[in-house]
């Protein structure tokens, strides 16, 4: 049976290759997949899903307003059957999309797959997170780890000189140069000034802006 999964964590903890493997999965069983990424996020390039190791493959990106369900239906229509569909950067949905990909497992019986950060850099739910946790039918964490060994849940934001953003647009688009997976206790102290993180494999103070 169809379901619509969510693969949540921190920054860096594997999510898209997670995602490349599972599709990777597919194929090699001649199965074919689709791989849905957000227009805002072209780190990469444009249609191009890549994780940190090296791995990447073509995707269709999507607009904010775009109707995801008949994004499916249309792929079906050019290229057949389709089994899969995979979403990166899945905390960027708006609500009517996480409506959407729940209609590609609902009405047309595909499994969605969907990957992305739970909350942001200032402990908040992302749009697309907070509805994809309260209508996906399995949530799996992605574990990763804080630099003090603890697991990291939350993500900090720095900024060109490791100190802690605590104000701003929610989406800035950024790696490891901007964003460092920490543990909720070590979010509380860097947010607060008194804290000491992991940055580029350099040990710098956070204050606040």
């Amino acid at each position: 049976m169809a379901k619509l999964y969510f693969y949540y964590s921190a920054m860096n903890a594997g999510k898209t290759t997670t995602l490349l493997q599972s599709a990777h999965n597919y194929r090699e069983r001649s199965m074919r997949t689709l791989i849905l990424t957000p227009q805002l996020d072209h780190r990469h390039g444009r249609g191009v899903v890549a994780s940190r190791i090296g791995l990447k493959a073509r995707a269709h990106t999507f607009a904010r307003g775009e109707d995801l369900l008949l994004t499916a239906r249309d792929d079906i229509a050019t290229n057949g059957a389709l089994h899969c569909v995979l979403v990166d950067e899945a905390q960027f949905l708006s609500r009517a999309q996480v409506w959407q990909v729940s209609d590609i497992v609902d009405k047309l019986r595909i499994p969605v797959l969907a990957y992305g950060l739970r909350t942001d850099f200032r402990g908040e739910l992302f749009e697309g997170s907070q509805y994809l946790l309260a209508w996906a039918d399995n949530l799996i964490e992605i574990k990763t780890i804080c630099h003090t060994g603890k697991k990291a849940t939350m993500v900090v934001r720095v900024d060109d000189h490791g100190r802690a953003v605590t104000d701003g647009p929610q989406v800035e688009i950024g790696g490891n140069e901007r964003y460092v997976s920490v543990s909720r206790a070590e979010f509380k102290k860097i947010t607060a000034g008194e804290g000491r993180i992991e940055l580029q494999q350099t040990t710098l103070p956070l204050a606040k802006e």
